[in-house]
């Protein structure tokens, strides 16, 4: 798809002009980008700096590895430290320090914790290394887990015996509420994921118009796309409304990707979640069903971590909140950077941190 008309500049200056046109008539506005990917598109291509000044865009909780509470992570570190146990995770999993530790430390240490880019090269390792057992690291949004659904009905499939999952998986909407009726966030509206909405579509958002007259927007995330989101949003906010648009009809549709839900709702069941910063938000964590618990890695391989612990200094919570801005921690570009991340907001890519850290000048809002 030629993608160049969503980073035509004069597209993007009407945009903007109309944006501050809607402003005029508005009053002060706070809007939330829900998904961390609109964090970076929206550091990387300046847009805070040229939105009006009574629009302020903040981050909120949309980057799944920021989102993972200690006590996940610390589990996560207790299954490497197993005897015959190999640990299979993303990436950007192996910085993100726990209370005590982290993946890549534990692996500078000898365990065998290894880097995937799917859980189904976890299978494979599992299929490779029958005298082990191997645990993927199942952290992520709706967006992930159908792959993870499927992957656990492949090991069954093939008969499997020493893959498992451990389901540090959380869902949006619900998590949105929790933000909504928090004073201290007091946010007008918000641009809501692009990727989590292929999958559910806009309906689990529209209890946020209709019990809150909050009005959402999901965009795409590409320059103009947030733009037109920002846009759509102050049209709404102009004329007293509250209602859920989508504006990346491109990717999303009226009811999401129903093949994709079913797949993991075959397989996938809502727990409660501890969300980072929040706490514990009934029904938005994801357990593996009790017809597939010889996948579940907490009760294939039981482990218990140590109680967990807040890094001292560390924002990162009141950064998901939206309450603090990235440069107001004081660990920030100082003891805190992608080199040496104290929090996760500073590890992962779709981090607030890290996004401001690489692309935001640090006066803007």
């Amino acid at each position: 798809m030629d993608l160049s008309g969503f980073r035509d500049p004069e597209i993007a200056r009407g945009l903007i002009d109309a944006i501050a046109a809607s402003a005029a008539k508005t009053g002060p506005v706070k809007i939330m980008e829900v998904c961390g990917t609109h964090t970076v598109a929206i550091a990387r291509n300046g847009l805070r700096a040229v939105m009006p000044e009574n629009v302020i865009l903040i981050s909120g909780p949309g980057c799944p590895v920021c989102v993972t509470a200690n006590i996940d992570i610390d589990t996560a570190i207790e299954f490497a430290r197993q005897p015959d146990v190999t640990v299979t995770t993303f990436g950007d999993m192996m910085k993100v320090p726990g209370s005590r530790s982290s993946l890549s430390r534990e692996k500078a240490e000898g365990r065998d914790v290894r880097v995937v880019y799917s859980p189904l090269d976890a299978l494979a390792i599992a299929e490779e290394n029958p005298d082990r057992q191997v645990v993927f690291i199942g952290v992520g949004f709706e967006t992930t887990v159908p792959v993870i659904a499927a992957a656990i009905k492949r090991a069954q499939a093939k008969g499997l015996k020493n893959f498992s999952v451990f389901s540090a998986h959380k869902t949006v909407p619900e998590a949105l509420r929790a933000l909504v009726n928090d004073p201290e966030v007091a946010i007008n509206a918000l641009l809501l994921p692009g990727h989590v909405s292929t999958i559910i579509g806009p309906e689990p958002y529209q209890f946020l118009a209709e019990e809150y007259n909050v009005p959402g927007v999901i965009t795409g995330f590409e320059p103009i796309d947030v733009l037109q989101g920002i846009w759509m949003l102050m049209q709404q906010l102009e004329k007293g409304e509250a209602d859920i648009e989508i504006g990346y009809t491109r990717g999303v549709s009226p009811g999401g990707n129903e093949q994709a839900r079913k797949l993991f709702g075959e397989v996938i069941e809502p727990a409660d979640a501890d969300w980072r910063g929040i706490g514990i938000i009934p029904g938005t964590g994801l357990a593996i069903r009790e017809e597939f618990a010889e996948f579940d890695a907490m009760k294939k391989v039981p482990v218990q971590p140590e109680e967990p612990r807040e890094i001292p200094g560390c924002q990162c919570g009141d950064v998901l909140r939206g309450v603090t801005l990235p440069f107001e921690c004081k660990l920030f570009a100082k003891a805190c950077t992608p080199e040496h991340p104290i929090g996760p907001c500073m590890v992962s890519s779709e981090g607030s941190c890290a996004a401001y850290y690489r692309y935001t000048d640090y006066g803007d809002r």
